[in-house]
């Protein structure tokens, strides 16, 4: 009788000062999908989870949370790794500092079938030698300071995940659910993805393309309530008048005093918000549909393809056909079964 192949060993390696959701979040992605395989019969050998450390002593993670992982680094228990997953956090600048620890994720690395880290996990990578020359993201707030620090990486600072090669690096905190989500489906297909995403109640799983901010974030939320209601009724209604001076109707303003506090509270001008929220929600469309990008300019309050293609030439220096066939084909590579 043959025998069942082992199970691939997932360790996700932390260290005093991590951040705990980088920890957990992956942690509870995988053990999801394992619950799937299960269940499923899905023809994958499964997931050996391991949390690993230095010194595989008790540490707490930046909020305090007190963490015991299984093993350490050079326990003997610990076996070939198909999958490294480095987690971020506070800590990450001392762990950077130690040679030990930066020798091991090199030559693991060397020897797994991919390597990934969390948020600014993508230090350590950095400072193994396993970003050089290539496409990586971390968490916006310190993707200057990894830029500026390792300037062989080529640093996306919007991109809630990456992945170059064998090497994916993703976003803050969150993004590492997304990132887990990502390998899970190259491990068995999108729609165990979904169903592990669904498991974990999230409302849509991101694709790595998607920027790290959504325009209602960028922009700061106005203390006026006439000013939110004027950013709600964008959200909401795409293809409304959404013109300075409509804009200022609503809310009960003159034109120019309108756009003076708009922008003193938000940061942007009204047009320029109106602008982001429109060309975020044509980006969605075009990722998650097959929709004509007539039919995606006029859905999304721009009227004309021709419009919306300034927009995207002008924001993001692609058009959006080619927009979306780099979408599709990003997605296409990321669902490919490995060898």
């Amino acid at each position: 009788m043959p025998t069942a192949p082992k199970p691939l060993t997932v360790a996700i390696l932390i260290y005093p000062g991590v951040q705990s959701l980088d920890l957990t979040g992956p942690l509870e992605v995988f053990a999801a999908a394992q619950t799937l395989i299960d269940a499923e019969s899905y023809q994958h050998p499964g997931y050996r989870l391991l949390v690993l450390s230095g010194d595989g002593q008790p540490l707490q993670s930046s909020s305090g949370l007190t963490v015991v992982p299984h093993h350490a680094i050079h326990d003997s228990h610990v076996g070939p790794i198909d999958t490294l997953i480095v987690a971020g956090g506070r800590g990450r600048t001392l762990a950077c500092t130690q040679p030990e620890l930066i020798d091991w994720i090199a030559r693991t690395s060397a020897t797994a079938r991919r390597t990934a880290s969390v948020c600014t996990g993508a230090f350590l990578l950095a400072a193994a030698g396993l970003l050089d020359g290539r496409r990586a993201t971390t968490h916006w707030a310190s993707a200057q300071k990894l830029s500026d620090t390792h300037p062989d990486i080529h640093v996306d600072p919007e991109s809630i995940y990456i992945r170059d090669g064998s090497i994916w690096t993703s976003a803050g905190v969150t993004a590492g659910i997304d990132l887990a989500l990502a390998l899970v489906e190259e491990d068995l297909d999108r729609q165990a993805a979904l169903t592990v995403a669904r498991h974990l109640v999230m409302f849509l799983r991101r694709p790595g393309s998607q920027s790290q901010f959504s325009a209602a974030l960028q922009a700061q939320e106005p203390t006026r309530e006439p000013l939110r209601e004027a950013q709600q009724a964008v959200l909401q209604h795409l293809v409304a008048d959404h013109t300075v001076e409509a804009m200022a109707a609503r809310a009960h303003m003159s034109p120019r005093n309108f756009a003076r506090a708009f922008h003193a509270q938000t940061g942007v001008t009204p047009a320029r918000y109106v602008e982001r929220v429109r060309l975020e929600a044509a980006r969605r469309r075009l990722e998650d549909s097959s929709d004509p990008v007539a039919t995606v300019a006029a859905a999304c309050g721009f009227g004309t393809p021709e419009t919306m293609r300034r927009v995207f030439i002008r924001s993001l220096h692609v058009s959006p056909a080619e927009y979306r066939r780099r979408f599709q084909a990003a997605q296409q590579h990321q669902s490919q079964p490995t060898a």
